[in-house]
């Protein structure tokens, strides 16, 4: 895959690699349609729908429609991708996706643009930081949360081969290509990017280099901080949980609630096999109104607050 179009300095916006890998897609499949809700330029679905005007469905400010419209299509033979800001999809058409999606198990790829606090000074009503609570719910929905330009591009090959509903959340927040030595998307599986046996941080989406950071931090302090790629919310790689829970002490960071997100699914996982001293990082309520940057260091979503948040479980730990 060629490297994303650059939006700052070595940052990349992962909706380029969506649109560009969706198009890659739809030339060799023409199953593979569009369904948007005038979401056509915040998703980026521009050149793809002047390439294919006939495969593009904009339904207008009708999320529950969308949703419905994917699924009929799904079932005549298509692969729909459905496309829209997260919060609307989630938050407007989550009966349908629960019942015509999820429950009827039919091969719709839902893509939610934006996620989390992408949309800074528009507020709550804009934020999608209870998506994926909702979402990993839904057992046949696959839930992932890629954590940048390439496993974007990835999830959404995955997405398209896989015969059943998948969820994709699309940052648009700015973010470097990770440093991969063998780039490998598995199915179902973390992926650890930092070894490390003192704590255990894991982090999907933007927060992966977040997280990152705090470990170089960490490390100049002598600590060895493991750092997991928790891109896949459903299925949930437990294996990998346990396995950073025998660090003895564990940090969950993403851009979404404290509650029920990632760090609810890794707390269900090590209450119930290897309760361990925990902190969540995460919004633990609506946000105020503010940038993006604003936002993550009031709540303690930067390199700093995650450096500390692994202090203080350190600390439990030695306690205990």
């Amino acid at each position: 895959m060629s490297a994303a179009p650059s939006t700052a300095a070595g940052r990349f916006d992962c909706r380029d690699a969506f649109a560009r890998t969706l198009e890659e897609l739809a030339e060799a499949d023409s199953r593979i349609v569009t369904v948007v809700n005038d979401s056509v330029g915040s998703s980026k679905l521009g050149a793809f729908k002047k390439r294919w005007p006939d495969r593009t469905v904009n339904v207008g400010i009708a999320e529950q429609n969308m949703v419905g419209v994917g699924a009929g299509l799904a079932n005549g033979g298509l692969v729909p991708f459905v496309s829209a800001a997260a919060c609307f999809l989630t938050g407007r058409a989550l009966e349908q996706i629960k019942a015509d999606i999820a429950y009827s198990n039919v091969n719709v790829k839902l893509c939610g643009q934006s996620p989390g606090i992408g949309y800074g000074e528009l507020g709550p009503t804009h934020h999608s930081i209870e998506d994926l609570a909702w979402l990993r719910l839904f057992r046949e929905l696959k839930v992932i949360v890629p954590a940048d330009p390439w496993e974007t591009a990835e999830a959404m090959r995955w997405a398209a081969a896989h015969d059943g509903p998948v969820f994709i959340r699309v940052s648009r927040f700015p973010v470097p290509a990770l440093d991969r030595a063998q780039p490998t998307f598995a199915p179902g599986k973390a992926e650890m990017l930092r070894s490390g046996e003192d704590v255990a941080i894991l982090a999907n989406g933007v927060m992966v280099h977040l997280a990152l950071a705090a470990a170089d931090q960490l490390a100049a302090e002598g600590v060895a901080a493991r750092v997991v790629n928790m891109s896949w919310m459903n299925p949930l790689d437990q294996d990998a949980i346990l396995a950073a829970a025998a660090t003895g002490a564990v940090v969950t960071v993403e851009e979404a609630s404290v509650r029920g997100g990632l760090g609810g699914a890794v707390a269900e996982v090590l209450a119930l096999n290897r309760p361990v001293p925990m902190e969540i990082l995460g919004f633990p309520d609506f946000c105020p109104t503010g940038s993006v940057k604003f936002l993550f260091d009031r709540y303690g979503l930067s390199a700093d607050g995650i450096a500390a948040a692994a202090r203080k479980a350190i600390g439990r730990k030695v306690r205990s």
